[in-house]
């Protein structure tokens, strides 16, 4: 049997960050509070140079307290796009306000500028007040942020950078997930400050869940210039509370028994293993089963923990190692299938995009998937509907069939290709090759 080659199962985490969840489960006093918490939000201003930094048990309470914090009437529209995660969605649900779908770019698979334009006008002509516009960073390409920019301000409306999948990312040559100065002095000049590339929205989130750029198996940040909004973060965080010691013990145990137990021997008991350590609560999901049907689950929200807070900064000490290999492998991938079938992204960019995933599109990507997966190759696992997972009721998200074609067409030719840093080159070759013999 060949070796087995995800996307999804752990896919960031080294030696030293399964010893040090593994010396963790013997310190429960360090599972709650600590010192480095407040450590990572430090790191965290620094190299983004915010604020502001709150540190939250995932991206979605993240995203939650950025909405909570900004004062907005009940059924307040959020225009976000569709191509997404439930994870995206229902934060706004849970809030108290309404999500509103924007189409995507073909070639970038980031919100469609054009189809913005048209949603805003649509939603105003029909009565609606949109207040927000929350854009993505999908795979980790930056959106075009300039137009997006433009857009928000001409309709007095809220940027939000969803950066879940963005963290080191570039626009211009600006880091995303950089808000706007909205201090005293800035305000004075906000047109300029504003109109400044890098300095983009009101706020901003990111994630450090199992398959994002950094893994703490859950966690996220919320960042902001606005001082105003900070304050109001900080209250929402300090109200939020800890998660308790079970939901932390969890999380501890996930990469001890992924990488000790069920990875080694996945190809022949240890898919089994998975569920049934799932099953019995031993190990959590990445996403709950009451997401797929917008309820929430009762760990939301939530500040992130000490112990958590320790295994993100101990894979952000390692984040620029982690995308220079993105880089790498997704330039691997570009060359090798430059000249085939498959639709590859436009790496001119390649500096400023991470490549957390290196998504291709081909007619038969759903048929591809299954294939390689029956020769131990996990790939392509976002996104196969417009709103994942593919089990995810979409009325229950609010999402109007047919409102994205565009969406709904890439989630049946999109495959996504590993480029997390336990991917090597020989492992990329075999994949290509398997492209190459398959869909080719």
């Amino acid at each position: 049997m060949s070796k087995l080659i995800s996307i999804s199962l752990s896919p960031n985490v080294e030696k030293d960050d399964v010893l040090l969840a593994f010396k963790l489960i013997f310190q429960p006093w360090r599972w709650k509070k600590g010192k480095a918490i407040e450590e990572l939000e430090k790191e965290f201003k620094e190299y983004l140079d915010v604020k502001h930094a709150f540190s939250f048990n995932s991206g979605r309470s993240s995203l939650m307290a950025i909405l909570n914090s900004l004062g907005l009437e009940k059924d307040s529209e959020v225009l976000l796009q569709a191509f997404t995660c439930n994870a995206a969605v229902n934060p706004i649900i849970w809030t108290g306000l309404k999500p509103v779908f924007v189409d995507v770019n073909e070639k970038t698979f980031n919100m469609d500028a054009e189809d913005l334009r048209k949603k805003i006008t649509l939603r105003r002509d029909s009565g609606q007040a949109p207040r927000v516009v929350m854009v993505q960073h999908t795979f980790g390409l930056s959106a075009d942020m300039d137009e997006i920019l433009e857009i928000c301000q001409k309709n007095n409306l809220i940027l939000i950078e969803d950066c879940a999948h963005a963290l080191g990312a570039k626009y211009k040559s600006k880091k995303v997930g950089l808000p706007a100065d909205l201090s005293a002095e800035a305000r004075r000049t906000e047109a300029e400050t504003s109109a400044k590339a890098g300095t983009f929205g009101k706020a901003a989130f990111f994630s450090f869940s199992r398959d994002k750029v950094i893994s703490s198996v859950y966690g996220g940040v919320a960042v902001t210039n606005d001082g105003d909004l900070a304050e109001k973060i900080k209250k929402y965080q300090e109200k939020s509370g800890f998660p308790c010691y079970d939901w932390i013990l969890q999380q501890l145990l996930h990469p001890i028994l992924m990488n000790w137990l069920v990875l080694p021997i996945y190809s022949i008991f240890g898919k089994y293993l998975l569920i049934l350590f799932q099953w019995f609560q031993v190990l959590s999901k990445a996403v709950h089963w009451k997401e797929k049907r917008a309820m929430k689950p009762y760990y939301f929200p939530k500040r992130l923990p000490n112990a958590l807070a320790i295994l993100a900064l101990n894979q952000f000490k390692k984040l620029e190692k982690f995308n220079r290999h993105r880089r790498e492998i997704a330039n691997f991938y570009s060359r090798e299938l430059l000249n085939t079938k498959y639709r590859i992204p436009d790496t001119k960019y390649l500096d400023s995009h991470i490549f957390l995933r290196f998504s291709i599109k081909h007619p038969k990507a759903h048929e591809i998937i299954k294939n390689a997966w029956r020769k131990n190759l996990l790939i392509g696992d976002w996104y196969t509907t417009p709103i994942a997972p593919h089990d995810t009721k979409l009325d229950k998200m609010q999402y109007i069939s047919g409102s994205c074609p565009t969406a709904e067409r890439l989630a049946k030719e999109t495959l996504n290709l590993p480029t997390h840093i336990n991917i090597s080159k020989e492992d990329a070759q075999r994949i290509v090759e398997f492209l190459k013999n398959y869909g080719n």
